[in-house]
């Protein structure tokens, strides 16, 4: 799955009516509001928006006929498969009213056109992994840790040995345990939380 490096940002004319779009990264719904604040003009027309979450997702028209601006907005997102994004565009009438159709067409158009421009990233599926080993594999731990990728989230030290609290990426989960398993012959725990 796919989702935004950065935001990004693009307007279009479309029948005398400016369309400002705004796309960005959001990682919560709490996220999805902070960054509609940071971009939605009050004194424009509408500003329509759409975010998808994983599976979760919300939309709303602003004023608009209803389906004609947040669900097309919200089916531009899906046709990239992206997620962890919201999109607001704003909207100031031109005078010209475009119709249903029309809204439609200008709403996910733009939204399109914004996020192809956009810069991606892919998004990977991530777990957390409780590792123990005796400290005489300390090295060999830290070193299946680099290797993965995974990222060390707490280190503490007992009496039999080392404790880490690591996120790695799933798809490198069966990595993590095999390099594990052959550099610690076999004494290296690993629980998946």
């Amino acid at each position: 799955m796919l989702s935004l490096a950065e935001p990004a940002s693009a307007t279009y004319i479309i029948k005398q009516s400016r369309f400002v779009v705004h796309c960005g990264p959001v990682a919560s719904q709490e996220a999805t509001l902070a960054f509609y604040q940071s971009v939605a003009d009050p004194t424009a027309n509408h500003n329509c928006w759409a975010w998808k979450l994983q599976d979760s997702y919300r939309f709303n028209d602003d004023g608009e006929p209803g389906g004609t601006a947040g669900k097309p907005i919200l089916t531009a997102i899906e046709g990239k498969g992206l997620s962890q994004v919201m999109v607001i565009v704003t909207r100031y009438f031109g005078g010209i009213k475009l119709g249903t159709g029309g809204l439609v067409r200008a709403y996910s158009g733009c939204t399109a056109r914004c996020l192809d421009q956009a810069k991606m990233i892919e998004l990977h599926s991530m777990c957390q992994c409780r590792i123990a080993a005796a400290f005489e594999y300390t090295g060999e731990l830290h070193a299946a840790v680099a290797a993965c990728e995974a990222e060390k989230l707490q280190e503490s030290f007992a009496a039999n040995g080392l404790e880490m609290l690591v996120e790695v990426r799933l798809d490198r989960l069966r990595q993590l345990q095999s390099l594990l398993r052959d550099n610690t012959r076999g004494s290296a725990t690993i629980q998946q939380l």
